[in-house]
């Protein structure tokens, strides 16, 4: 069924992954889709940066329409690119080579041998002050026209905690994106949250779920397919914490396939569910090409230029996108999900 939202603008649900400073080429996917004022988001599913992109998209369209949310996300980003000290942020030029200045690496490499409670023992996060003066929560959980899905992962339990409209909150927000390598734990009434990426980067079943359009929107950072297998320590620690952060997306997105797969066989009766999973239309958007050689460090590279750069280029991916799928949006899906996460 094709879902036209308020003005005929056709609905999407939008599922955002994170990766840290790369978020920012999701940034620019958002930012052309809100400039071309063709679409209405139904819902929105975010971890870590994912989770800040939505978060700011909520907050500006609570508060008037998609130009405030554009401006939302740019006021996020332009302040997170102004976080690190000028001597910490000054990398190679946009592509395959960029990365973390040394500086920045070497704390990296200091939080592989002492913990957050050592290393910063007053909880200092330069996130939540910029959170603070940026989102008005209490007008996201009173008006928001787009439903928000915020992933953190329950650190005692590795179970999946999903912070709703109703529990939308600085805290929220910090915890999804909390790298337990580098911050301490986020504590939400009495119980420890760590980063989203760990339980679902991003959720996808509640878009299913809770949400009406059938359309569903994947922006992707973490590349599907790598090069090389690593050889050195050093390479396979950084190819292990890739593939860790983004097997459960993975492993949600294959039961959707088996599922989709299951509900096109023949049969006589079809409830609710089959019926709804062979509805459900999804589309792509992903960094595979810009992203798939940069080095893991790049992800903490928060320098206005860097992102300015992934910006752009999330603004260019999403433009091809439309001029080449946009108009199956509400039709048929732009992507086979059974052949690019069942290949095997």
């Amino acid at each position: 069924m094709t879902m036209l939202g308020r003005g005929g603008k056709l609905t999407l649900s939008l599922a955002l992954q994170g990766g840290g400073a790369h978020g920012a080429f999701t940034w620019g996917v958002l930012d052309a889709l809100l400039e071309a004022g063709v679409y209405r988001f139904d819902g929105l599913s975010g971890a870590s940066a994912g989770a800040m992109n939505a978060v700011a998209v909520a907050h500006g369209l609570s508060g008037g329409g998609p130009d405030e949310a554009r401006e939302a996300l740019s006021a996020f980003w332009s302040q997170v690119g102004e976080s690190l000290p000028e001597e910490m942020t000054r990398p190679l030029p946009l592509g395959p080579d960029s990365k973390a200045p040394p500086g920045l690496r070497m704390a990296w490499r200091l939080a592989q041998w002492f913990s957050p409670y050592q290393l910063n023992p007053l909880d200092y996060n330069p996130l939540r002050a910029i959170i603070e003066s940026l989102f008005d929560f209490e007008r996201i959980r009173r008006a928001s026209p787009v439903q928000l899905f915020v992933a953190a992962t329950h650190a005692n339990s590795g179970h999946l905690k999903l912070f709703r409209n109703a529990d939308i909150c600085v805290d929220a927000l910090l915890a999804s994106a909390c790298l337990p390598a580098l911050q301490q734990a986020v504590v939400i009434d009495g119980e420890a949250y760590w980063d989203g990426g760990f339980s679902a980067n991003p959720a996808v079943f509640p878009l299913f779920k809770f949400c009406r359009s059938d359309d569903i929107l994947l922006v992707l950072l973490a590349p599907m397919r790598h090069g090389d297998t690593p050889r050195t320590a050093d390479e396979i620690q950084r190819r292990a914490a890739t593939l860790g952060f983004n097997s459960a997306f993975l492993r949600e997105m294959r039961l959707f396939a088996l599922l989709q797969e299951m509900a096109d066989s023949p049969r006589l009766w079809r409830g609710w569910l089959e019926r709804r999973l062979k509805a459900a239309r999804f589309h792509l958007i992903e960094a595979q090409d810009l992203l798939s050689g940069m080095d893991a460090s790049s992800r903490a590279l928060t320098y206005g230029p860097f992102l300015a750069g992934l910006r752009d280029e999330g603004r260019q991916a999403a433009l091809a996108w439309m001029d080449q799928h946009g108009g199956k949006v509400g039709r048929r899906a732009s992507v086979d999900i059974k052949q690019l996460f069942l290949p095997f």
